[in-house]
């Protein structure tokens, strides 16, 4: 496993944001309300300085556990 300087609670909300923005984008989704409230909590991580330049490698972490995840299954 790659060590990543994120907290493990970041990477999970941040899959649950990516989640939830997919979701947002099925046409068939009925649920926007609730979809767009989830969208709209932040993690404290990024209120520190300079946060915003870790999130490009946030996602690609995660996008690089959800390639692993699919080959594993």
């Amino acid at each position: 496993m790659r060590f990543h300087p994120f907290p493990d609670d970041l990477v999970t909300a941040q899959r649950s944001w990516t989640a939830t923005y997919e979701e947002l984008a099925h046409p068939a989704t009925t649920r926007t309300t609730l979809l767009r409230r989830r969208l709209l909590h932040y993690h404290p991580y990024w209120t520190r300085p300079r946060p915003a330049a870790g999130r490009p490698e946030l996602r690609a972490l995660l996008r690089e556990q959800r390639a692993r995840e699919g080959r594993a299954a």
